[in-house]
């Protein structure tokens, strides 16, 4: 599968102004980003996130967490979990659509986990 072209799709329908799918160790698989980000950042920061938010729930002994949302006053990141291997991250900006972002996400980390 084509990942670029998902994550293309992203900017084009909900707004995204940047997004990548990364390994949980924080490793770069594909990422539509501006010029200038620095994307192995991102994905560390990214995958830490999502780890972050896995070992609390854990502590609290609650279910693995689906997702994270970190909102600013500009911006919505979005973290998807995409199977045992992978998590896909969107920033959708304040007139993109971020709960269009998540269902597309969603839906390409169904199709990443038969992979």
């Amino acid at each position: 599968m084509e990942l670029k072209p998902a994550l293309r799709s992203l900017r084009q329908s909900c707004g995204a102004i940047a997004s990548a799918v990364i390994s949980r160790d924080g490793l770069v698989i594909a990422a539509d980003v501006p010029e200038g980000v620095s994307i192995e950042t991102l994905a560390i920061m990214c995958a830490t996130l999502l780890g972050a938010a896995s070992t609390a729930h854990s502590e609290l002994r609650i279910s693995t967490p689906v997702h994270v949302l970190v909102e600013s006053e500009d911006a919505k990141m979005v973290v998807v979990g995409a199977g045992r291997k992978a998590l896909i991250v969107a920033v959708v900006g304040r007139k993109g659509d971020a709960n269009m972002a998540l269902k597309k996400m969603d839906e390409l980390a169904d199709t990443i986990k038969m992979i």
